[in-house]
């Protein structure tokens, strides 16, 4: 088989050179112009290309068009193309028949799967999308619930053969259906069991993606655009997993908490979303409405700067295509007019947005410009309508606002004066409604001095004042600042202290949320203050070792004040409430902020610019650590190798994202380091990370193990000085190794700090929420594991199942719960997975799941009275009666069914046919006494010799003193059985009997059993009746031996007397009522070996496992489309 480019013309074939390489597989083509030119050549009406691809089976004298192109260039592509993804595998095949009709069907799906993405971006024939949602319900018999997001053509590997075929992405699904050459493959793999995503290459392709599950790898490969692909399953199983298995923190995002409104386009607006807000470090609730392409005046370089514009609810932003060359953030609160400007050549369509500080903003190049200003202007007059800006009366602007004039204010004294005008507004309101509030930061009152002279110090730090303040006037003083390299590079050399808590204000924009709520942080003061909980106690152990060695914190004013806003944030934000590391975080705060404004500064950090840390999980800082260890191994492979279990690093190396290094570094040294975060975000933290690892790479290379690699981090890192720093040298945290003997080298922060943005800096915004999302996937799935392991580790000791077979039936039991939380609206997510419960206690499942699990691994089959039994199994279990039982009491019922010796197991029936398993409505009221088999006049004759009928007797006796003997251990005895429950439990061994070989001995045995039980009932109902019931009778069932020519086991029974004996009847219910106890169906069962061999034969779980893992989808779709769709018929999954 060859493939041969070709070049045509009107008149004759020119020439036709012919590749050698042989074809196999299927096609695929370059986005968009391949495609085209395959619609092209099917098309008969089409212009014949001068170019084209051809496929030919040797022998054949028929040539199949592949691809065309206009150009030999555009042709080349297509070839290239061809060899990158195709010409690699076409070996795998041997028929050269089956190589003709998978490259044709290839190219048939390629061309349907182009057209009806094309029909589906210009909306004109959604029946292109309908036809597809009818073969996939078709071909998996999913729920109608089960929502299709989106479809692709794609190959399926299977070892080195490919299976062509369509990929169905929905909700909870990734589904693949492939019939090639007479051979059907279906594939369903849950997001939920998803533990990667990744894009890979195999020896035949170059590109592929692969989803890893906990034991099995698939590849896909061939699609059109592989990257929309992988984006699209990386979304949809991000939020897939943090839905089902997050729900702790997913509700902050509720767009997608509604699986059956999700669509394609809605997991891309996420993405963009996501970046949007983590790019700016935006609030969550931020949403955004328009994304357009734009240039902005930048006065500073005198020309407009291409990029785009965002715009949300409270925000216009703008980013520039080059990655650091100018952002801006452009709060609506601060904005005072949006105007459309005259139309020129030089300036198209230009918009200028002025804000209060006197400055303006130039946009041009903006498409659709007049319903952008239209929207902008009505967001705008409710942001001011909601958060009124209130200006200072003596002209200057209220300076509690998160603005300060950019123009005028050049020196330091004007920007110190400027500072002071809005303390002491501020000052006036807090005292009229906060008293207790510290009204500047505890730096100013505790201030220190260092070992440099006063006079260098303040040279140093009056440089720095003075580099800032010149970058002020040309950028910009307020939030609404050019930002732009050299603002980074002045961050990077540290903030002067007298502007550091300001500029972290603006660089967080925790300075809008303060100007927008004031009072808030007062009120929470005065709500939460004085209130004791399990929260306020930690917060109280935690006080005194927050920085402990600095003075502010050694006595009663940095105390209190740490106490006010570790209290009020918990009670603003419950589900976080307090979490350790935030004390520390939060007493640098203290230091160089007001109280209200380290308050909001603290919101900012833990809500926006450290998602999902400070939780019960630490998720977020899991996610991040995951992150470094990925890094560590693309920028030092050496180290990695070194080092091959990198999360020994974790127990470092996690503190330093929960602490921003403030933990283990010398706090004069550290707060540099929070410079550089509050302005860039988590990138600094995993840049100076990876600098520190760099600095000691050799060192660690070199250590003998993890114990001593972790020691020499530890030294460095209290080794880092800040010899810029106006105050003394305060230690880390936890300070390593200050007794050495000999001088440690000491690294500048500076030069640290630097040395990571320039070895480091490379990171974006995009690649790290990329690497996060891919993470999460990860880390989510890896707190599934340890739930699984632990609830394991308490089970198998409990239980005599194989510890395989309990992990099988723990996964089962999940799917279960997640199957109902896949198609149940509404969703019972929420109410029943909690992952801050106790891990036995996160999964649990309803009545209705635990029948269908019931159905699947029960020995205990007993055709239609299973569902009847799986009821009353459930209700026996549901001890709180709450209606949802954990995976221990399920596994416990099914080890006494499996493995439980015969008393066990008859006690367990016996339990289940009486309150509360059995109650006054159950659904199986038919009687099965119309039997002539259980006429209670029928002789009981067992034909047995007289040493058997002695052997019987002695162990009836036996049995009966032994399990009386249990009984006076147990705490609670065991009501005895009425007749109404009793003919239950004799239609429940019926049905257990159904279809076993031995079925009719087993029945006849039954009915003699069940006889004999009723004439005991019977005499034990006279007796109660007439008053005969003695309470002074022996121990012993008293039980005549027979005479040769009797063969009844009871003899007295046939006389109408029965001996009493405490334990055999104790405490019967009503005078005069007929029961039977636990003890006599025991013994009576032991009269019949056949029930003894029933009861006591081995089972064998694992035929039963497999059956489940293929059936359980199957049992579960088919129950929910006998409820919805009767007529509908099941698939074999």
């Amino acid at each position: 088989m060859n493939m041969a480019s070709c070049h045509s013309s009107t008149r004759r074939l020119r020439r036709c050179p012919v590749s050698d390489q042989p074809l196999d597989n299927c096609v695929d083509g370059d986005q968009g112009r391949l495609v085209g030119a395959l619609d092209a050549v099917l098309d008969s009406n089409a212009r014949v290309a001068p170019f084209r691809i051809l496929l030919q089976v040797p022998g054949s004298q028929v040539y199949s068009p592949i691809a065309c192109g206009a150009t030999l260039e555009e042709i080349s592509q297509h070839w290239d193309w061809l060899e990158q993804n195709l010409l690699h595998t076409l070996s795998v095949f041997d028929n050269k028949e089956d190589i003709a009709s998978f490259v044709k069907g290839k190219v048939k799906a390629l061309i349907a799967e182009e057209t009806s993405s094309k029909l589906a971006e210009q909306e004109e024939e959604p029946e292109k999308f309908r036809d597809a949602l009818v073969k996939f319900e078709a071909r998996f018999n999913f729920p109608e619930a089960e929502k299709l997001i989106t479809y692709y053509s794609c190959c399926c590997w299977k070892g080195r053969v490919p299976r062509q075929g369509w990929l169905y992405l929905s909700i909870n699904h990734l589904c693949f259906y492939s019939f090639f050459l007479g051979k059907e493959l279906k594939l369903i793999i849950p997001w939920a069991d998803i533990y990667k995503v990744e894009r890979t290459s195999n020896v035949f392709l170059t590109d592929t993606i692969r989803i890893t599950t906990r034991n099995k790898e698939r590849d896909f490969s061939m699609f059109l655009s592989l990257d929309e692909v992988f984006k699209i399953m990386e979304q949809l199983a991000d939020v897939t997993l943090r839905r089902l298995l997050d729900n702790e923190l997913f509700d902050l995002d509720p767009d997608l908490q509604e699986p059956s409104q999700i669509t394609k386009r809605d997991l891309e607006a996420r993405a963009q979303k996501e970046f949007f807000r983590a790019f700016f470090r935006l609030p969550r609730k931020e949403k955004l409405h328009v994304v357009m392409a734009c240039s902005l005046w930048t006065p500073f370089s005198r020309c407009h700067t291409a990029g785009q514009m965002f715009t949300s609810d409270s925000y216009i932003c703008f980013a520039s295509k080059e990655d650091g060359c100018c952002n801006v953030v452009l709060p609506l609160r601060e904005v005072v007019s949006i105007e459309k400007v005259e139309d020129t050549s030089l300036l198209p369509n230009p918009i200028i947005v002025s804000i209060r500080s006197k400055m303006a903003f130039q946009f041009i190049e903006l498409k659709d410009r007049d319903s952008l200003v239209e929207s902008l202007l009505v967001r705008l007059k409710q942001v001011h309508a909601n958060h009124p800006v209130h200006y200072d009366s003596s002209g200057n602007e209220d300076m509690a606002s998160p603005v300060f004039p950019s123009t005028s204010m050049c020196s330091d004294h004007r920007f110190g004066k400027l500072e002071m005008v809005s303390s002491e507004n501020r000052e006036d309101r807090d005292k009229e409604t906060s008293p207790l509030l510290n009204p500047e930061a505890l730096i100013a009152i505790f201030q220190q001095s260092g070992s440099q002279s006063p006079d260098a110090r303040m040279s140093r730090e009056q440089i720095k004042i003075n580099l800032w303040n010149d970058h002020f006037v040309e950028y910009g003083r307020t939030v609404c600042m050019f930002r732009t390299e050299k603002i980074r590079k002045l961050v990077a050399m540290g903030i002067p202290e007298s502007l550091r808590g300001r500029l972290w204000l603006l660089f967080s924009d925790a300075i809008t949320d303060l100007a927008s709520h004031p009072g808030y942080y007062g009120n929470l003061v005065e709500e939460s203050m004085g209130k004791c909980c399990l929260v306020t106690e930690e917060i109280e152990r935690d006080l005194h070792r927050s920085l402990p060695e600095h003075p502010a914190f050694q006595n009663e004013t940095g105390i209190a004040a740490l106490r006010r806003v570790l209290t009020a944030y918990a009670h603003r934000n419950p589900k976080i409430g307090y979490c350790q590391s935030m004390n520390i975080l939060t007493s640098v705060l203290l230091l160089y902020a007001k109280e209200e404004e380290a308050f909001w500064l603290l919101v900012a950090v833990c809500e926006r610019m450290l998602p999902d840390y400070f939780n019960h999980r630490v998720i977020g800082a899991q996610v991040d650590q995951s992150v470094f260890e990925e890094l560590i191994r693309e920028h030092l492979p050496e180290l990695a190798e070194h080092m091959k279990d990198l999360s020994a690093l974790a127990s470092v190396s996690l503190s330093w994202f929960l602490t921003l290094f403030l933990s283990i570094m010398p706090l004069e040294s550290a707060v540099n380091v929070v410079d550089c975060f509050f302005y860039d975000g988590i990138r600094a933290i995993f840049q100076l990370g990876l600098a520190v690892l760099d600095a000691n790479a050799e060192d660690l290379c070199s250590s003998k193990d993890d114990g001593q690699a972790l020691m020499i981090l530890s030294r460095f890192l209290d080794h880092i000085k800040n010899e810029e720093s106006p105050g003394p040298s305060v230690g880390s945290y936890h300070a390593f190794f200050s007794d050495d003997q000999e001088p440690y080298p000491v690294t500048d922060i500076a030069d640290l700090i630097r040395d990571s943005y320039e070895k480091f800096g490379d990171q974006s915004v995009e690649q790290i929420e990329h690497l996060r999302c891919k993470h999460r996937i990860r880390v989510l799935q890896g707190h599934e594991d340890t739930t699984r392991q632990n609830v394991l580790r308490v089970v198998i000791p409990e239980v005599s199942l194989l510890p395989e077979d309990l992990e099988e039936l723990y996964n089962l039991f999940k799917r279960e719960h997640l199957m109902s939380c896949y198609w149940e609206q509404p969703s019972p997510v929420l109410q029943r997975h909690d992952p801050s419960r106790p891990y036995a206690e996160q999964y649990r499942i309803d009545p209705q799941q635990f029948a269908s699990l019931f159905k699947l691994v029960s020995p205990w089959t007993c055709g239609a009275h299973t569902k009847i039994l799986a009821e009353r199994t459930f209700r026996l279990l549901d001890d709180n009666m709450d209606h949802l039982i954990e995976f221990k009491g399920f596994v416990g019922c099914l080890d006494t069914m499996y493995n439980g010796e015969m008393n066990e197991k008859i006690k367990l029936l016996y339990r289940l046919h009486i309150p509360p398993a059995l109650t006054e409505n159950d659904q199986d009221s038919q009687s099965p006494l119309k039997s002539p088999l259980l006429s209670t006049s029928r002789p009981l004759v067992f034909g047995k010799s007289n040493g058997d009928a002695t052997d019987y007797q002695k162990q009836l006796k036996q049995m009966i003193k032994d399990l009386a003997k249990e009984k006076d251990k147990t705490e609670k005895e065991l009501p005895k059985m009425s007749q109404r429950e009793f003919i239950q439990f004799c239609k429940t061994l019926y049905s257990m009997f159904h279809e076993d070989p031995e079925e009719n001995e087993l029945y006849q045995a039954i009915a003699t059993v069940t006889t004999l039980l009723l004439q005991i009932g019977e005499v034990g109902q006279r007796s109660s009746s007439s008053g005969s019931c003695s309470q002074e009778g022996g121990e012993d069932l008293q039980v005549s031996a027979p005479s040769p020519d009797q063969d009844s086991v009871f003899a007295p029974a046939d006389k109408g007397t029965a001996p009493q004996d405490s334990h055999v009847f104790p405490e019967a219910g009503r005078e005069g009522d007929w029961t039977v106890s636990l003890e006599h169906i025991l013994a009576s069962l032991l009269t019949e070996q056949s029930l003894v061999n029933f009861f006591e034969k081995p089972l064998e779980m694992k035929s039963k496992l497999e059956n489940a893992k293929i059936n359980q989808y199957s049992l579960k779709t088919g129950e929910m489309g006998r409820q919805s769709q009767p007529e509908l018929k099941l698939s074999n999954l």
